[in-house]
């Protein structure tokens, strides 16, 4: 027996659609423009934060660190110890353990804003989706009755019919603890 060909190829990975093309370009063109309009200040702090993250900043300390515990302990022959009781060091690792602290901060604030900004996005199209399809299923019950479909039999279909409105879903999650194991009681100001 012969295997049934599918009548509509599967998407190919590298096939987006034009929509899902432009959606990607509009956000690649929106995250340069919020790049280029950063303060120098975040941009310094970013670009610290991100050599300070990474592996050659370890392999760097590693180095000095262990170098100056090194020459400090006196294991190298002919060059004299600078600093025996490593009191500027642990000064020097204290410094820097502020500053790159404060740097990864600054980043952490930057990136939470961003994620305010999509979060709030992705709340607006999803109660837009929802208004639309409201309509819709109003639309749809509308063509189903003048066909003679007893479409409002359902109840769910009226509970559907309702739009959201979103101070009640707010209220209603207010005292239900999120993923972190708060309550869901800090609603920023302003967002409706």
């Amino acid at each position: 027996m012969e295997e049934a060909m599918p009548t509509i190829p599967p998407p190919r990975p590298d096939s987006l659609s034009s929509a899902l093309r432009r959606n990607i370009e509009v956000l690649e063109e929106r995250r340069r423009q919020e790049a280029a309009a950063a303060p120098m200040e975040a941009r310094v702090a970013e670009v610290i934060t991100r050599f300070t993250g990474s592996m050659r900043f370890v392999y760097l300390h590693l180095a000095l660190y262990g170098a100056w515990i090194v020459v400090n302990l006196g294991i190298v022959p002919g060059v004299p110890k600078f600093d025996p009781s490593f009191v500027i060091l642990a000064m020097v690792a204290s410094v820097e353990a502020i500053f790159l602290s404060t740097f990864v901060l600054i980043s952490q604030n930057r990136m939470a804003a961003a994620a305010d900004k999509r979060a709030d996005l992705d709340l607006h199209v999803s109660l837009l989706t929802e208004h639309e399809l409201t309509k819709l299923v109003e639309l749809v019950t509308a063509v189903a009755e003048r066909a003679g479909v007893r479409a409002n039999a359902d109840p769910e279909i009226e509970e559907i019919k309702k739009d959201v409105a979103p101070e009640a879903v707010l209220e209603g999650v207010s005292g239900i603890p999120c993923a972190s194991g708060r309550l869901n009681d800090t609603v920023r100001p302003g967002l409706w």
